[in-house]
Order: structure tokens, then sequence, then C-alpha cells
């Protein structure tokens, strides 16, 4: 930490008076032709006679330091860079030019990462969102963006933002992860991973619920690694996140506003349109407005094992949501109507949650059964028990079986030939008591 601080003091007025020298010096236009390692290379060369010049005394880790420094304002992401390039990161968070906090296996933490000033932080988000064709200024203070690498990138600009740009970068995880590695990370138990496999051969429409930073888009993945290789598949999302493997896929993303504001292309807009693209499966990245309706409907109208995410916090709260996302886009249905719909397009929710100690685990496995009245009759097949905590102040817990003999999609399995998988399952779970924690 002591060399953090010696750094911030005597270190950023160094770097800022060699940055502005060769800024006088180089010429951008002809850099920008090169490519990054050439370039790096002519910056390096120029930076070093810099240095000779003003005869600046610096250690040699101390003079490397600042080429690299130098090199990512120029070239990359300024001080992001080493965030961008460790892979244990989850999220970075930037409030102005001074604070940046990341998220390492569930945990928020503080770091000691800054800027040199505000404006050198807002010319890295100008440069992160003009790669997607986006601005980011006062007129157009707030941006959704993504980088090469499919992380997503939200930028909230002065004035809407007090003390500086508010830059908040969701890493984009490049080895994809698998129900499998659920497992042994204890997200959900080996039976109740054997019962979404099922769920997803069988071609039940899901719905994948949970709270912010939950694990629903890495949920929603695992899950389509069980569609067929043949099938035709839309996904539909706000930011391309999904990482599908099939050889048949076709991803369609919004588009905001213009400055005019106009140009917008709502989820709403891809879900109608993908209706007429002929797809076998629909992927809806989250649900969050009126496409709850459109998405409903696809449900019901042959394209089986469609799935999408939405933010709530328990399966009986999803379900409230969808129909309070159909009455909000302006459909004047009766409750009824809205909640027999729902029944007849989904088939099961699978809960995500994010625990007070940073885990993720897969909550309830819950079927959609009918109706009951006006009330919506749900059945958890599989449910997670937290037990206490470790020393540590690690969460203990176990899935268990519910003891369902049969779910409501047991004709379906059996019709996709997957009842026995089913059926060796909820008897292992059945036995198993819970032994996962």
């Amino acid at each position: 930490m002591a060399t953090e601080r010696r750094k911030s003091e005597g270190y950023y007025e160094t770097k800022t008076s060699i940055f502005s020298a060769l800024i006088d010096t180089i010429d951008l236009s002809q850099l920008a032709k090169l490519d990054t390692e050439s370039a790096r290379e002519e910056i390096r060369d120029i930076i070093n006679d810099i240095i000779a010049l003003k005869a600046v005394v610096m250690s040699i880790a101390e003079q490397e330091e600042l080429l690299d420094d130098i090199c990512n304002d120029v070239l990359g992401y300024g001080p992001l860079e080493p965030l961008l390039a460790r892979d244990d990161i989850s999220d970075i968070m930037v409030n102005g030019a001074g604070t940046t906090f990341i998220e390492v296996a569930g945990k928020v933490q503080k770091t000691n990462v800054r800027f040199r000033d505000n404006l050198q932080l807002m010319n890295i988000c100008q440069r992160i969102v003009s790669q997607v064709g986006r601005r980011v200024d006062e007129a157009s203070p707030i941006c959704d963006a993504r980088l090469a690498d499919g992380s997503r990138v939200n930028v909230i600009a002065p004035p809407l933002a007090i003390d500086g740009a508010a830059l908040t970068i969701r890493k984009f995880k490049k080895d994809k992860l698998t129900l499998g590695q659920l497992v042994k990370f204890g997200s959900i138990s080996p039976e109740g991973a054997t019962v979404l496999e099922v769920i997803g051969k069988s071609r039940c429409n899901v719905l994948v619920s949970g709270g912010t930073g939950s694990g629903k888009t890495t949920l929603l993945n695992c899950l389509t690694a069980f569609i067929e290789a043949d099938e035709r598949i839309i996904t539909c999302e706000d930011a391309a996140e999904l990482q599908l493997q099939q050889p048949h896929v076709v991803r369609l993303e919004t588009r905001p506003p213009n400055l005019e504001g106009e140009g917008q292309v709502t989820m709403r807009d891809l879900v109608k349109n993908c209706l007429r693209m002929r797809p076998e499966r629909i992927i809806v990245g989250e649900v969050r407005g009126p496409e709850a309706f459109d998405l409903l409907q696809a449900m019901n109208t042959g394209h089986d094992g469609s799935m999408g995410t939405l933010h709530a916090n328990s399966p009986r709260e999803a379900l409230s949501r969808l129909e309070s996302m159909i009455t909000m886009g302006g459909y004047s249905l009766p409750s009824k109507t809205i909640r027999e719909m729902v029944v007849s397009s989904v088939d099961v929710i699978v809960q995500a949650a994010r625990l007070r100690d940073g885990s993720r685990r897969i909550t309830h496995i819950t079927e959609v059964m009918g109706m009951e009245g006006d009330v919506i009759v749900t059945q958890d097949i599989f449910l997670y028990d937290m037990v206490g905590e470790d020393e540590h102040g690690k969460i203990i817990g176990h899935h268990r079986s519910t003891g369902i003999g049969r779910p409501k999609f047991w004709d379906r399995a059996r019709y996709y030939g997957e009842d026995k998988r089913l059926a060796a399952a909820l008897d292992a779970a059945d036995r198993a008591e819970g032994s996962f924690g």
C-alpha cells in the first residue's frame, strides 16, 4: 500500500509531464496506422528519449511501469487494462477518477486503480463506447455498450453523475461454465443438475429467475447446452452475452435511440420479429417489459423449449412480475386471462440466488402446475436449504428433492426418451437426503 501511495503522489506528476511531451511529439494519425505492437515500440522509444532529455530519475521498474501506463493510455483503456486482463474479476466499477471497485469471487473490494483526472476517465469511456458506434457526453449522458471481447459496459456521465463519470463493466467469461462445473461449485446437486438437463432436452419452456448478480445468464447458458445441434435458435438480448455452441444460431441485439430520439429497436420489436424468422427455440436474455406478452405467445404457439431470464427473488414473485409486465404493456386483459396464459406457456421456473457470503446457488426448481380458481399453482421439485455458516462465514446448506414422484413434465420427458434418467435422478436425490453442501 505504501508503494501505491508513493506512486500516486510523485508518479502521477511525472507521468503527466511525460505524457504531455509525448502528445506534443507524436503524430497520432500515423500511430493509428500501425499494429498494436509496432505502436507500442514507437511510443516506448519516444518516452525513453523524453526521460533522458528531462533527466528524470527513475528506477528501471518504475520506468517499465510508466511505459506500460502511457501505452495503455494512448492505445488501450488506460488504468483499466490490468483489471481487464485478470480472469478472476467479474465486475469493474469506477466511481469517478479516484475510486475503483472490483468484484472477485462474489465479494466487492476497493482497488488502488485511479485515473489522472475526470477528463482522462471520460476520454476512456468515450473510447470504449465509440467502438460500437455510440457516444457519451452531456447531451447523451447514459450509454450501454459492449467491448470487443463481449464484456458489457454502462457509462453514466456528468451532469447526471455528480463526482465524475460512473463506469460499470460486467466482464465476459471466456470459458463458458457448464452444469458439471456448477455441481463442483456446489451451486446445484448432481441429481438437480440431471433434472435440469432433462428439462433442457425435453423442450420445456423455462424461466430463469434471480436477483442482480445471481448468475441468471450463466445458468441460461448452461441450459442452452442441451439444445440439439440441428435446431434453429434465435436469441434476443440488450447486450449480447449468451455463448451458444450450436451451429444454427441467429443473435439479435436491441438498439437505443440516437440523439434525435429516433432509430430505437426495443426487445419487443426483436421478439415480435423473430417469430417471423422460423425459430425452433427463442431465447430472451432478459424479460423486463411488454415483450413478456410476445414471449408467452411464442411459447404457446409451438416454440417449445424457449427460455428467458427475469429479475425476481422467488418463483412466486417471478410469476407476479410476468403478470405486471404484461399489464404495463397496455394490455387490458383480466388478471385471470393473463394467469391462464402464463400457466399454458411456462413449464418450469429455475431460481438462482446470490447468498450473503458471495456464493451462488440454484435455490428452486419449480413447476407451474395449473390454476385453482384465480391462483396459479406451483410445485417445487428441488429446494436448497440453508443450515448455518462455518467459522469462515461460508454458508452451509444442501439441496434436496421434495419427494415428487412424477413431475408434470414426466410425459414430455418420456416422449424425448429422458424418463428413465429423470426417475433415477429423483430416486437418487430422495436417497441422498441432501448430502450436498
